[in-house]
């Protein structure tokens, strides 16, 4: 059986309606982040969480040292569990995230997180190009309104656009339920 991890993306204070960059449907996605972190832990599977800091204090959010940057309490690491401090929004990125995995001897990933159409998108490609398999929980990931070229995307379709076309060759997409109905057949 394939050693799994589980890799959890910016789950983080800014992103909550309080936050400095609120996402849309963040509270949901972070709690079926909690079920799928629940479910991994039981099952011995590693847990990585991937918390992202910019480096200047001029940044919109996530700044450095501040409670925006922090990793959400609904969703916090255990003790033991690695935490990735990144500076860009490919995870493995000049950090040890690879190395770690590589270290564990983890050949598929269970994704989830925020942003979907940033970091979560820059994972899973790269996850899928270094040759993990891949899957990707949808309703645990979280996006917001975009704009390009003065025509707005609302963030749900946002999301489904970058669900989609990662769905098609980069992961298999689930819903936490199936993932874990999945899971407790497999079990």
């Amino acid at each position: 059986m394939p050693k799994k991890a589980l890799i959890v993306i910016d789950i983080q204070n800014d992103y909550f309606p309080d936050g400095d960059w609120p996402l849309v449907g963040v509270k949901e996605a972070a709690a079926n982040a909690a079920r799928l972190i629940a479910a991994a832990r039981a099952a011995g599977d590693l847990v990585v969480h991937i918390r992202h800091e910019f480096e200047s204090v001029d940044a919109p959010f996530f700044r450095p040292g501040s409670e925006g940057a922090a990793i959400h309490p609904s969703i916090a690491p255990a003790a033991g569990e690695h935490v990735v401090l990144k500076h860009q929004i490919n995870s493995y990125l000049g950090t040890d995230l690879k190395a770690h995995l590589d270290e564990g001897n983890v050949s598929e990933l269970v994704i989830c997180g925020n942003m979907s159409h940033m970091c979560v998108d820059a994972a899973t490609r790269a996850s899928a190009d270094f040759g993990y398999r891949v899957l990707l929980i949808h309703d645990a990931c979280a996006s917001r309104d975009l704009e390009f070229n003065g025509t707005r995307v609302p963030a749900e379709m946002a999301h489904a656009a970058f669900m989609s076309a990662l769905s098609f060759a980069y992961a298999k997409a689930l819903s936490t339920d199936e993932y874990l109905g999945q899971a407790a057949k497999a079990a």
